[in-house]
């Protein structure tokens, strides 16, 4: 996550670090805090950059890009 992140061209300069929270064997699910530091009150930034679906998205695409 922290290469995925740190080499985003949208997210990189504000991407920090990433923290596992929970990890379970039996299901393969991994619960993970991503921190970032934003600029103070850009209009349509934390709307837009931070929206949760854009993140993943960015996630998403790096796995595909992977394929």
């Amino acid at each position: 996550l922290t290469e995925v992140y740190s080499s985003s061209p949208a997210l990189g300069r504000y991407f920090r670090s990433a923290q596992v929270i929970s990890f379970s064997n039996e299901s393969s699910t991994v619960i993970y805090q991503l921190m970032f530091s934003v600029p103070p009150s850009t209009e349509g930034f934390m709307e837009n950059s931070m929206n949760p679906d854009f993140i993943r998205n960015i996630l998403r695409q790096n796995i595909y890009d992977e394929d």
